[in-house]
Order: structure tokens, then sequence, then C-alpha cells
């Protein structure tokens, strides 16, 4: 088994809102967009892995996300190297990003780790890792 994780679905209040973010972050990091047309209320993307994330906008939420609470804090993606590091964090804020800890910018996680940290408006968090 190459790759353990089958995949994450995300649910959100706000799918067209949310999508907008992941759709521009996910391809740079080597992720397709599988969208089903026939399915409004979702969309995907794989990982050449063969492992994807959902984003659903389901009937059957109770509440708003809040990564501070007991459930997903964050999903931490890798990225090929450090130059597309670097492009992800100028290009952030024009496609729905804030960059979290931006003074400790790109060893927020310590010496030692080098990450973008990213939160969309609906404040899902992603980390980007370059190993």
């Amino acid at each position: 088994m190459t790759n353990p994780v089958h995949h994450i679905e995300l649910w959100t209040t706000d799918l067209h809102a949310s999508a907008a973010s992941f759709d521009w972050l996910f391809p740079l990091l080597g992720w397709q967009a599988q969208h089903d047309p026939n399915w409004p209320r979702g969309r995907t993307w794989t990982h050449p892995s063969g492992a994807y994330v959902v984003l659903e906008e389901s009937p059957a939420i109770t509440g708003p996300h809040d990564r501070m609470r007991a459930g997903l804090n964050h999903l931490a993606l890798r990225a090929k190297d450090r130059t597309l590091l670097d492009e992800l964090q100028r290009q952030c804020s024009r496609h729905g990003w804030t960059e979290l800890f931006a003074d400790k910018y790109p060893h927020a996680g310590g010496p030692e780790h080098t990450a973008l940290f990213l939160e969309n408006s609906e404040g899902f968090e992603v980390e980007i890792v370059i190993e």
C-alpha cells in the first residue's frame, strides 16, 4: 500500500465560497478536480496517489466549521519545493486564503519544519509542507 489515505470529506455551509479557494490551491499541489456536474452540493479533488478530498454542502450540518473545536483542525499537504511554497504565499490572498503565522514564515512549525499555513473564509486551515 503506497498511500494509506482513501479520502477525506469536509463539510461546508457555503460550497460556492469554499470551493473557489480549494479550486485554486489543490491543482497547484498536484490534485485534479473531479467535479461531478450531477452533484451540485459537492466537489472532489484527486491526488495521483489515489487519495481524494471531498467538499460537500450537506443538509445534515448542524453548525459552522470551527477548527478550534474537537474534530478536524487542518489538512497537511505536501508541496514539491520551496519555490512553489513561496509562490503560494504570494498569491494566496487573491484566491480566498489568509496566511496564518506570517511573521514566522516559513518556519512557523519550528526551525526544522518548512511550511505555509493558510486559512480560507470558512475557517478551513491547510498546512503546506516541504520535506
